[in-house]
């Protein structure tokens, strides 16, 4: 198993939940929630810490610390990220799975959300002391966890190796096969079809139908990518050949750029080759800043958080940000491109393919009835445009802020729920 890391380890969601705070002031407003309603929506209704032990390879114990949040059940079970991470606080999991209970109920599909993880810098662990750690962790909350409450998933610098560790050891404790426990798994344990490109391919969906929209035509669309990780690699790659001109793509480093288009099957050779995608042939070198203000139709940040702000958003060109990272934009940004006329495809949409697919993953384990490729695909399709579109029809102002309505229609998916259970 690889884990590849940032010389400075990332937390990059919390601008997320800074932009949420901000929308959701309105939104409270528009909503005109009762009292009871706001105690329900600001409060998980579940969250633990754990200390457990770890034999290490010296012989030697050591005692670590895990998170399990889950904040809100109410439309199904709790569906979150386990990430492992030296910064991890109890306060920022709640955050993220208020963002995970809501990013399920935008998509409409029937889980709650929940976060969880370990305090932990992997890179100072051997493959040996990290399957202990995940192990440690599952015997610490496997009471709370399970196919009908809690289902976690891959997260922070963790993988589908460490989804298959806490599957065993589930199953080990619990004495019965049950792979719906956790989604992220390979294909050979249960996993998915699709799921490695789903994120990427779940934003082209959406922006696709924004596009239809806009009355802009895919084939004369430029389109710069920003971070060439698993998401954006994909994402030019499916750009590419769905016919768009992809003019410049970027990784750390840096990037290249071609006004005439990019051959992306030949820089993904190249960059595989030699670990860089820079003086790609036909090309030219550029920083992330230059790709971020390049002249191109269609941006999209894949990449870390903050990455648009106050000092380079008004040289952002634009129409469209897709944002396939998480919190790629601040606060400040989106003002700007508010006032740009500039449509920002919110994370909480457009990066939600992930969780459908995971989504997908559960419901096969349950009834081991697995799907071809081309039929998952096309469910994805399916629940992404929905959404879509569900979201475009809950703006109420003439020009559609899709954050705070993909906000809107989530908080009111979950009161509806809490309403018909007789919770309020």
């Amino acid at each position: 198993m690889t884990i590849h890391f940032h010389e400075r380890l990332h937390i990059n969601d919390r601008n997320l939940c800074r932009l949420f705070m901000q929308e959701i002031r309105g939104i409270y407003t528009d909503l005109e929630l009762t009292a009871e309603e706001l105690d329900l929506l600001a409060m998980p209704r579940r969250s633990f810490t754990v200390h457990f032990p770890v034999r290490m390879d010296s012989g030697k114990t050591r005692m670590f610390i895990g998170y399990r949040v889950q904040y809100n059940d109410a439309r199904g079970p709790a569906k979150g990220g386990i990430r492992f991470h030296p910064d991890l606080t109890i306060d920022h999991v709640k955050d993220l799975a208020l963002l995970m209970v809501l990013k399920c109920a935008v998509v409409n599909i029937p889980f709650g959300g929940s976060k969880g993880g370990v305090v932990v810098n992997p890179r100072e662990l051997s493959r040996n002391e990290l399957e202990q750690l995940t192990r440690g962790y599952i015997r610490a909350i496997n009471n709370f966890i399970g196919p009908f409450k809690d289902i976690p998933a891959p997260d922070v610098y963790t993988d589908e190796k460490i989804m298959v560790w806490i599957m065993d050891e589930f199953e080990r404790i619990h004495g019965a096969h049950m792979p719906a426990v956790v989604t992220g798994k390979p294909v050979e344990l249960g996993g998915t079809k699709a799921r490695h490109y789903s994120t990427a391919l779940g934003g082209i969906y959406v922006l696709e139908e924004a596009l239809e929209r806009a009355a802009v035509e895919k084939t004369t669309a430029r389109v710069a990518v920003q971070g060439f990780g698993n998401v954006g690699k994909n994402a030019a790659r499916l750009f590419f050949e769905r016919g768009y001109k992809v003019v410049a793509v970027s990784a750390v480093e840096g990037g290249v750029m071609s006004p005439d288009g990019l051959d992306i099957p030949a820089v993904v050779r190249r960059q595989e080759a030699t670990g860089s995608l820079l003086d790609f042939k036909g090309s030219r070198n550029i920083t992330n800043q230059e790709l971020l203000a390049s002249d191109c139709d269609i941006l999209v940040p894949a990449a870390l958080s903050d990455q648009l702000h106050m000092g380079n958003a008004d040289a952002v060109k634009a129409k469209i940000v897709l944002e396939l990272a998480n919190a790629p934009t601040t606060i400040e940004a989106d003002e700007i491109f508010f006032g740009k006329k500039i449509l920002v495809i919110p994370d909480v949409i457009a990066n939600a393919g992930g969780v459908v697919v995971s989504y997908f993953e559960w419901s096969q384990n349950l009834t081991s009835n697995y799907w071809k490729e081309e039929e998952v695909l096309q469910k994805l399709k399916h629940i992404m445009v929905s959404s879509f579109n569900d979201v475009y029809s809950a703006c109420s102002e003439p020009r559609c802020r899709m954050r705070k309505a993909a906000y809107l229609l989530a908080i009111k998916r979950v009161l509806d729920a809490e309403r018909l259970r007789g919770n309020l």
